[in-house]
């Protein structure tokens, strides 16, 4: 909270967005807790933001893909309990991430699930992927297995645009994307 404190008064609070992920299992390191972890943190998100009398830009909370321990069972009801119960207790912009397609996203946003949906690995395999979900088109699949090399191009540039006729006025992303 201290780090948020700081970077709000050097910068705003409409300018700082804070990331947590709760549940997560990477090399050993998990809580024993996550939903309780995740709550205490939102609570003094919370507290801060009343304080100030300003909201943060966004809460962005990535989605379990497991639970981490044998008591939690890790079925999708499970998992959409705690981000549900994670939204709820969170008074601001809610943005979530993890294994989101363009129709699970529209849901999302539709049912109140989340105000804001992150795309990491498909927006990396996909340069093109605003106008891709427009107009519903196929997606490039991503290839884990370039995911964090030293190369610079293999796996971060070298996916291909879909295909666009030159005159077709959607082609322009600056469009797509205002």
């Amino acid at each position: 909270m201290e780090i948020v404190q700081v970077v709000v008064a050097a910068i705003g609070s409409d300018r700082v967005a804070v990331r947590i992920s709760p549940v997560i299992n990477f090399v050993n390191a998990m809580d024993s807790d996550p939903l309780n972890l995740g709550l205490a943190v939102i609570r003094q998100l919370n507290t801060f933001q009343a304080d100030m009398g300003t909201e943060l830009a966004y809460l962005h909370v990535t989605r379990p893909r497991f639970m981490p321990s044998p008591e939690q069972i890790g079925t999708e009801n499970e998992e959409a309990k705690l981000m549900l119960t994670l939204r709820r207790a969170y008074q601001g912009t809610f943005m979530s991430a993890g294994g989101f397609t363009r129709e699970l996203g529209m849901t999302a946003i539709a049912d109140r699930d989340a105000d804001l949906i992150a795309y990491g690995r498909i927006f990396i395999a996909n340069p093109d992927l605003v106008y891709r979900f427009k107009i519903n088109a196929p997606l490039n699949e991503y290839v884990r297995e370039t995911f964090y090399t030293h190369d610079p191009v293999v796996g971060y540039t070298d996916y291909p645009f879909l295909d666009q006729e030159s005159n077709d006025e959607d082609s322009d992303m600056t469009k797509v994307c205002s």
